[in-house]
């Protein structure tokens, strides 16, 4: 863990912070004001807003329990983690295999004051964090290898992050240069926001978090394919998250009136 200054003196609590404005969706309380206003804005506009967040958590459970059991994946770099939930990342893991090794980042202080709660791995596995920002791609891969042996296959995932970056961030040049960093027998895992299925309530939805200071990017399917590049997708391929694996759900819940505006998918490195 890195970070000089006590973790509440690096909270910014005057703006939203999309991995706060998430955990208020999911009904966590590690939150604001402000980003429960921005929160309730969107709900007000999109009632479903909370159920889609709720969509989102379950396809990384789905994919972990995928890539833990049939893909015998035993090392994770989550990046964009956000503020722990119930089952976390590792949690999925390791029920499945106790030996699994989790490196977590995210650039949001109040995630490194929950790290603690990260950091309970199985004593057969590992779980890490560090503070760090995606478009630092290089500094995340130096201390993950701290963590992680990168002679062997990892996952890496970025699950509803790569809207927050805009074009100007190269999005698709990180991803690559993470990907670039993973050993043959890798999985890129990443759900991103589209403006396909409904592009006025999308739309909505990016001006709304424009006015609280966030940068929201929905992209098409052919964009977001694109950083998958050089990969080979795992079957169904680039899809609705809740077409990813349903066989593999537990617990989740179905809202037919819930336009799930996120693609999903889980690709392998040759």
């Amino acid at each position: 863990m890195t970070g000089t200054e006590p973790v509440a003196a690096r909270i910014d609590t005057s703006r939203p912070h999309p991995a706060r404005v998430y955990d208020w969706f999911l009904g966590g309380k590690d939150n604001y004001p402000v980003d429960e206003e921005l929160g309730r804005h969107i709900m007000s506009v999109d009632g479903t807003a909370r159920h889609v967040a709720r969509t989102n958590r379950w396809f990384m459970q789905r994919v972990t329990r995928w890539l833990a059991g049939r893909a015998g994946i035993r090392q994770y770099l989550d990046i964009g983690t956000g503020i722990p939930t119930e089952p976390n990342l590792h949690q999925v893991a390791q029920r499945i295999a106790p030996e699994s090794r989790v490196v977590y980042a995210d650039n949001d202080p109040i995630v490194l004051g929950h790290a603690e709660a990260l950091l309970r791995s199985t004593p057969e596995g590992l779980t890490a964090y560090i503070e760090a920002d995606v478009r630092r791609p290089d500094r995340i891969l130096e201390q993950a290898r701290e963590s992680l042996d990168f002679t062997r296959p990892l996952a890496l995932s970025l699950v509803a992050l790569t809207h927050f970056l805009g074009d100007e961030d190269d999005p698709h040049g990180l991803v690559a240069r993470l990907v670039d960093a993973l050993p043959s027998g890798s999985h890129l895992v990443l759900s991103q926001l589209t403006a396909d299925f409904d592009p006025v309530a999308v739309g909505r939805g990016v001006e709304m978090y424009r006015a609280g200071g966030v940068t929201l990017a929905p992209r098409t399917r052919a964009e977001i394919a694109r950083f998958f590049t050089g990969l080979e997708f795992v079957e169904p391929g680039l899809v609705q998250l809740t077409d990813w694996h349903p066989e593999l759900a537990d617990g989740e819940t179905a809202d037919a009136n819930a336009v799930i505006s996120l693609y999903g998918a889980v690709a392998r490195k040759p």
